[in-house]
């Protein structure tokens, strides 16, 4: 079988994103909590513009009404410094 593979980071395939859109995921961030789509290392630097593609081309819609999904920040931003030297109230 000629798989195509559309998000590497999350081995989502072609045609694993038709069968969600036909199973009534039409909507692109229902589609990627269910695919878990742009959710790898790349965060959908990759897949998702393919994703957005296939789902207007599926839907009879344009890009623009498909959009992107949200981007999140962290609940509790951390500042670098943390992640560089390491929480000093914590023990080595």
């Amino acid at each position: 079988m000629d798989e195509k593979i559309v998000c590497i980071c999350e081995d989502v395939t072609y045609e694993d994103i038709v069968k969600a859109i036909r199973e009534g995921y039409t909507d692109i961030e229902s589609l990627k909590r269910h695919l878990k789509i742009g959710m790898g290392p790349c965060q959908g630097r990759i897949c998702l513009p393919i994703v957005v593609r296939i789902m207007a081309k599926m839907l009879g819609k344009n890009i623009d009404e498909i959009g992107y999904p949200t981007q999140r920040p962290p609940i509790y931003p951390i500042p670098l410094k943390i992640l560089v030297e390491g929480d000093e109230d914590s023990e080595s």
